[in-house]
């Protein structure tokens, strides 16, 4: 049993490993690497496609960056910026990522896929970031959460953005999204060329 389903029902036999599977980061992060390459290798040159898919994927990426430049995993509770607007903006950009290179791909496959990916690995990550958080951070946690989505953005909380500062050196270098945003990049340049 991992950490992350450690304080979960105990189950046993397929219903325990696909439990285990699903609340696995690696996997779900290596998945989504995975998804975004084979969409760059298997597009196909289509213009409409490319350029609804593409501008998604840039979204989801600054979402990444300027989400990343608010957080200290594990020792602060991040309200502010993207934070004031949804709860885990990492996985909403991570969506926009992955639905727009399924789109920029135009294969009929693609977004199906995507979707059956998020279906499968999300509600667990949300789920136990959640727990994490509230066992973390207790009533403060509670009252954020009570206010904030966990991925579509609450607008109307708008104005609880410009608290905070987001940060450079803790996107890129701590949070390590240098490497993520020149992956994208790359998978971009592959279906664009």
């Amino acid at each position: 049993m991992s950490h992350r389903t450690r304080d979960l029902p105990e189950l046993s036999g397929l219903s325990h490993a696909i439990r285990e599977l699903r609340y696995h980061e690696i996997s779900r992060q290596l998945g989504a690497v995975a998804l975004i390459l084979l969409y760059a290798l298997t597009a196909e040159s289509s213009t409409l496609p490319v350029a609804l898919g593409i501008p998604l994927a840039l979204l989801g990426t600054a979402t990444r960056l300027y989400a990343s430049g608010f957080i200290v995993k594990n020792e602060q509770l991040a309200i502010n910026g993207p934070y004031a607007l949804v709860r885990h903006p990492l996985y909403t950009g991570n969506i926009l990522i992955v639905c727009g290179f399924a789109l920029a791909s135009a294969t009929w496959w693609a977004l199906p896929v995507a979707l059956a990916f998020f279906w499968f690995y999300y509600p667990p990550a949300i789920e136990y970031e959640d727990r994490k958080l509230r066992r973390y951070f207790g009533e403060r946690w509670e009252r954020w959460a009570r206010d904030v989505p966990a991925l579509v953005p609450a607008l109307q909380n708008a104005g609880a953005m410009g608290g905070g500062r987001w940060s450079f050196a803790k996107s890129m270098w701590r949070n390590g999204e240098i490497v993520i945003a020149v992956y994208i990049l790359a998978c971009m340049g592959a279906i664009v060329w």
